[in-house]
């Protein structure tokens, strides 16, 4: 074991590798613990930051026995900005949580509205006043996953249509998709709010 840690093989190519994807990991780890710290759930938050200081102790303390080594410097680095990333594209693909779509139209109010409920999507209408006159405002919540279908239901009706989207951190007593309501339930006991 003493030659292989030994070995320049070992020092200069291994090692470096081994510090780069031990910080991707632990990176990835810290982005999506501060995603479910911010979504308030407090069951994976404190697992994930248990892995993500573990997985650190051990990348710095190669870095501290290697200190004259600048490739465990830079693939330290390289990890730490690849890191970052990979966990905003695993976040983005595992799309936890919901969000509220605030759609502003001048037109088809109604019958977005409708369409939404046709989908299962609870969707909200009133009538409001714009800079340019009477308006609909219709509120939509939904999981993220399905933010982009609730968008596609918009841009049917017209393509132009003012929207805005954003988290929503506690949804309760609403009207969810029937697989998403099945989903909220089996999970019900792990994510409590406030």
């Amino acid at each position: 074991m003493e030659e292989l840690l030994n070995n320049p093989y070992f020092t200069y190519l291994i090692l470096p590798i081994l510090i780069f994807c031990t910080r991707i990991a632990d990176v990835t780890l810290g982005t999506m613990r501060i995603v479910f710290v911010s979504r308030g759930n407090k069951a994976m938050a404190p697992l994930l930051g248990f892995f993500e200081v573990f997985i650190w102790i051990v990348a710095i303390g190669q870095i501290m026995s290697h200190a004259n080594h600048i490739g465990c410097y830079l693939a330290y680095a390289l990890g730490f900005a690849t890191g970052n990333y990979v966990g905003l594209r695993v976040e983005e693909h595992l799309a936890v949580g919901m969000q509220v779509v605030r759609i502003i139209t001048q037109e088809f109010g109604q019958q977005i509205t409708n369409e939404l409920n046709a989908k299962g999507y609870g969707a909200t209408r009133v009538q409001a006043q714009g800079s340019q006159g009477d308006v609909a405002l219709i509120y939509c919540v939904a999981s993220r996953k399905q933010i982009p279908d609730v968008l596609k239901t918009v841009r049917s009706f017209n393509p132009s249509t003012f929207y805005s989207v954003e988290d929503v951190r506690t949804a309760s007593a609403g009207i969810f998709p029937h697989n998403e309501q099945k989903r909220r339930r089996w999970f019900r006991f792990w994510r409590k709010g406030k």
